[in-house]
């Protein structure tokens, strides 16, 4: 089976040609057509759709989208596309929220050296005018200086962790963190407000919203120190654009550096023709290494969507992101992945789901096993299946799905164990997350086992007899099949379990081979 994915506007040559390359894609390259035509006689045909900012994903876009399952918007804002109008219609959508950290965090600190040191000035002062006037180019150091963070999250915590290393003091203020996310890295944390209207430096990083939209205006800059220096990489409108104006220019602010603006382009805006403010146009994400992110990342989400493995960052979950830890989402994903695989392993009608949580995880076992739920029915189910009515199809497949909150794990801090069975057997498999969210299986039914959670994997079971390893790799040498990584694991049973990770798809002929080897137990494949 071919999925179709559409991209709407221009990404990375890399994340086009993983498109290209998966064979079980439909690849329709649609940047450069017309919208109207991309809308009405293209995306009727597309299971998964890639845009941008150029694209509109509108009521118009998805009363056209009959056959959408996922939106992946290239980015991070979505501020283009109807959410709400979506999640009637049972699309999900995905951003990629991560792609562009750095980039956006270091042109943060760019704004905030220029302002503090009013490098634009002086360096056009003396390279285009060609006037050498040191004493007019007094700036102040950042050492010392409290910084003000609003929103702690990817962005804004590396700002601080850089600001940190300029010896600055850092007050950050977000409702919804844990207050150790902050004070573990010897910064203040605050739920008062006021309290970040009273630094040095203010920079803001937070979504664009209802709540967030024009929440610094004249009340709020009233309330600040004279001389105060504001930042703005994030969305534009999130400082009141007339009265961060009004403050620039009456003394309140000294300088500010602004690369987004409420409307744009914003080549006519008021706040260009000042001299105490640094702008750039909308370069948060301009680097060469953000846009390979974002395509690659864009790509890869848009294929695991596709296939049903998984719908990473997705925007219209059947949960509350604000009110659960940052840990826990890494692991719905995971849990979707190791539904989907344990389902390629044990290829028959499913039975029941039963999904056990050890550690702070098993609080959300029940928004997990949900997960789970999607990954392992969507091979069966298929584009009818989301977060949505995972449960009514369970139902109707008459499938039972449990969750258990099982308590602390004797090993990990966090552990999810998913038991699939079928109408043929039983898979268990239990998974955890190592630092920097790498995804790792821990044991397969009864064998303890370290493996990665990618790629194409085969499963191969055996009696412990000498030879077993050689064979194997002799087999998939004969059909130019690479391995890339064999683990290991053997029971006292006189049982071995080997999970063979390898570079090519395997096909029926080789899974037959490996079958009829005389150590084979049993073999099984999949493709995460």
């Amino acid at each position: 089976m071919k999925y179709t994915i559409v991209v709407c506007d221009h990404i990375h040559e890399a994340g086009l040609e993983m498109l290209k390359n998966d064979e079980s894609i439909n690849f329709v390259m649609a940047a450069d057509v017309d919208k109207t035509e991309l809308v009405e006689k293209i995306i009727p045909t597309a299971d998964v759709a890639i845009t941008r900012s150029s694209t509109d994903v509108d009521e118009k876009f998805i009363k056209n989208a009959k056959n959408l399952k996922a939106i992946v918007r290239a980015g991070v804002g979505v501020d283009n596309v109807d959410i709400p109008g979506c999640s009637k219609e049972g699309i999900i959508v995905m951003n990629v929220p991560t792609a562009n950290t750095i980039a956006a965090v270091e042109l943060t600190m760019t704004h905030m050296l220029s302002c503090m040191r009013m490098f634009p000035y002086s360096h056009d002062h003396l390279k285009n005018q060609r006037i050498w006037k040191r004493e007019k180019w007094y700036g102040y150091e950042m050492k010392g200086k409290k910084l003000g963070v609003i929103g702690f999250g990817n962005i804004g915590s590396r700002v601080a962790k850089r600001a940190k290393a300029f010896e600055m003091d850092i007050v950050a203020y977000d409702p919804y963190i844990h207050p150790s996310k902050v004070t573990d890295l010897d910064m203040t944390y605050t739920k008062n407000f006021e309290d970040i209207l009273a630094c040095d430096i203010i920079t803001i990083h937070t979504p664009k919203n209802k709540e967030t939209i024009g929440m610094i205006g004249e009340a709020e800059f009233a309330k600040m120190k004279d001389g105060v220096v504001v930042i703005n990489c994030a969305r534009g409108g999130l400082y009141d654009e007339e009265a961060l104006y009004n403050n620039l220019t009456n003394g309140k602010i000294r300088f500010a550096g602004i690369d987004v603006f409420n409307k744009e382009p914003a080549i006519d805006h008021p706040l260009l023709d000042l001299d105490n403010v640094t702008v750039s146009p909308h370069l948060g994400a301009n680097t060469f290494e953000s846009q390979y992110n974002i395509g690659t990342q864009a790509a890869n989400n848009a294929i695991e969507a596709a296939k049903g493995i998984a719908y990473p960052h997705a925007m219209n979950l059947p949960i509350d992101e604000s009110k659960i830890p940052s840990f826990v989402k890494p692991f719905l994903e995971m849990g979707q992945k190791i539904g989907f695989l344990e389902s390629q392993m044990n290829k028959s009608q499913i039975i029941s789901i039963k999904v056990s949580g050890y550690g702070e995880i098993g609080e959300y076992v029940d928004s997990l096993s949900t997960f789970v739920a999607v990954g392992a029915m969507s091979q069966s189910s298929g584009d009818t299946i989301n977060y949505v009515n995972a449960d009514f199809i369970a139902k109707e497949k008459g499938i039972t799905i449990e969750s258990e909150n099982c308590g602390a794990s004797s090993v990990y801090k966090n552990l999810i164990t998913i038991k699939l069975t079928t109408a043929e057997g039983t898979t268990t498999i239990s998974a955890t997350i190592f630092d920097d969210n790498i995804q790792r299986i821990v044991a397969i039914d009864g064998f303890d086992i370290e493996v990665a959670l990618r790629g194409d994997m085969v499963m191969f079971k055996n009696t412990d007899v000498p030879g077993v390893i050689g064979s194997v790799g002799t087999t998939l040498a004969n059909n130019n099949v690479n391995i890339s990584d064999f683990s290991l694991s053997r029971n006292a049973k006189g049982e071995a379990l080997a999970v063979i990770l390898v570079d090519e798809a395997v096909n029926e002929t080789t899974l037959n081979e490996l079958a009829n080897l005389e150590a084979c137990i049993n073999v099984s494949y999949a493709r995460i």
